[in-house]
């Protein structure tokens, strides 16, 4: 094997990143990570729910996989479904290996209950830190391992290799400069999602989509797009960042109260607090405009004190630090921007439509969310879908994902000069927000592409040789949001248009992106 061959090179530092790091140096690769910020910087870090996995003696991987696909609204990925259920204890005990120390109760480990769950069997550490325990063992054993690691390091751009070589990067500082091109060798994507483009998420501000950008640009197919998930329950309050609420803590009985103190969720579906994201986001948004409140308010007041600090330390301690006592007062909440469910297109091995480049974890699409995704399944998925991008570069076989039945092609860069603003990233924010949120139409998703295009003309390098700007990722990849969400005229999941306000059976389907122009690798690669 071509000495290049073993030595991949992961992007991205996330559970994703970090697990398939360790798994390759185990089997006698040498990879390199490259990350933008720390090697502990990531939005796995904020992650505050758990892992789910049928563990349980009440569970099985049957029910796990029925509840992922009936929160996925008719779009799940079945082979894939059952993949993630199937594979999820043995994940579970891969992270124990590596010294992960999941909470018990009486030497049992301990599980907890969330949204569309039909079963409590999200594992947890430290409370309600566990994204951040998972984190911190994992970049521990990589620093043992004596894995090499480029902190600062941002991938630039991917040049496909020809016939059957593998792609090469260009790589540069965060300010970029000191570009350089690495030999051809394994991607491996595992850059997260497009969260932090929204002016209001739960995601670190780092989650931008790069690597989204990155791969449409190369000639990748992109699927799901128009899926982005709101967390229903993020705080907001005067003097304190958005901090994440997580759903766990309606799963231990905290309930939704509107500003005039009613509980509204049973009004809206049978499992109340319990029911998928999707409605409960867009119940609260009905619900602040039916009362005209700037918040609506999760009261877990009613969980006994010393429960309710034990179990989820890190939420009770912010909120305390900012005057709040959550076992007396109601917590203020509303929903923002939190879980980039399409992506970059995958097959069950990992593989990209571009020879020799890998996607795990959020920034991939292998259709397993569907149109929602479950609670607690997103961290499995980077687990799952990253040991079997590990094994294909262990022992690489050909193959490629299918394309889906419907695919939009878009013309990038855009044609014209186009016009941005002095703060091109804070208008793309903002229209994301107001133009692409939890509530769409044609007319704002409209406005919102051409803005994005006229965004991306200006911001977009003229000389062929120059390297694309922060400005010029984001605006193409909230550009391809819009776009799909434009396209796809019905409700599904965590795509919601007024003037398409019920599923069409016609879009039971998924909507793919591709570059016009860009060259489609036959199949099999």
């Amino acid at each position: 094997m071509p000495s290049s061959l073993r030595r991949p090179l992961i992007v991205g530092s996330g559970i994703a990143g970090l697990y398939v790091a360790l798994r390759l140096r185990e089997l006698g690769h040498n990879p390199t990570i490259v990350t933008k910020a720390r090697l502990e910087e990531s939005n796995t870090r904020y992650a505050q729910g758990g892992i789910a996995a049928a563990i349980g003696p009440d569970d099985s991987a049957r029910l796990h996989f029925r509840d992922t696909v009936a929160a996925g609204a008719g779009l799940v990925d079945i082979p894939a479904a059952r993949l993630l259920t199937e594979d999820a204890p043995r994940r579970i005990a891969e992270l124990v290996r590596f010294g992960v120390r999941f909470d018990t109760v009486n030497g049992v480990v301990a599980l907890g209950r969330e949204a569309a769950h039909s079963r409590a069997r999200v594992v947890h550490a430290g409370g309600d830190a566990t994204g951040l325990t998972v984190e911190e063992t994992l970049r521990e054993r990589v620093v043992e391992a004596g894995i090499d690691v480029r902190e600062r390091t941002v991938l630039r751009r991917l040049v496909p290799g020809r016939a059957k070589a593998n792609p090469t990067a260009i790589l540069s500082d965060p300010d970029g400069d000191g570009a350089e091109e690495t030999d051809p060798r394994p991607v491996v994507l595992a850059t997260g999602g497009a969260g932090g483009l929204y002016r209001n998420s739960s995601n670190p501000s780092i989650t931008t989509g790069e690597g989204l950008a990155i791969a449409f640009r190369a000639g990748a197919l992109l699927t799901d797009m128009e899926f982005v998930q709101f967390h229903p329950t993020v705080l907001r309050l005067p003097g304190a960042h958005p901090f994440l609420i997580t759903e766990a803590l309606r799963g231990e009985g905290a309930v939704l109260r509107n500003s005039r103190g009613e509980r509204f969720m049973p009004r809206y579906h049978p499992q109340a607090e319990l029911a998928p994201r999707d409605i409960v986001s867009r119940a609260i948004v009905r619900e602040l405009e039916r009362t005209k409140g700037a918040t609506v308010f999760l009261d877990a007041t009613g969980i006994p004190r010393e429960r309710l600090f034990g179990r989820f330390p890190t939420i009770c301690h912010f909120l305390v630090t900012h005057g709040l006592e959550p076992d007396r007062t109601p917590i203020p909440v509303v929903p923002m921007a939190h879980y980039t469910i399409g992506g970059v297109r995958t097959d069950l091995e990992g593989r990209t439509s571009i020879r020799g480049l890998y996607a795990c974890g959020e920034v991939a699409s292998t259709g397993v969310h569907g149109a929602n995704r479950l609670a607690s399944n997103s961290l499995l998925e980077g687990l799952v879908f990253g040991e079997r991008v590990v094994l294909q570069i262990r022992r690489p076989h050909p193959g490629a994902p299918a394309p889906p039945q419907r695919t939009l092609t878009i013309a990038w860069p855009p044609r014209g000069e186009g016009r941005a603003g002095r703060r091109p990233l804070d208008e793309i924010r903002d229209l994301l927000w107001t133009h692409v949120g939890i509530v769409r139409d044609a007319e704002r998703l409209g406005e919102a592409v051409r803005r994005f295009s006229d965004i991306g003309a200006a911001s977009e390098p003229t000389d062929p040789s120059e390297l694309p700007s922060r400005a010029a990722h984001a605006s193409l990849t909230a550009c391809l949001i819009a776009s799909a969400a434009l396209a796809r005229t019905e409700s599904r999941g965590a795509h919601y248009r007024s003037d398409y306000a019920v599923p069409r059976p016609s879009w039971r389907t998924h909507l793919g992106l591709a570059r016009s122009g860009a060259r489609r690798p036959a199949h099999p690669l």
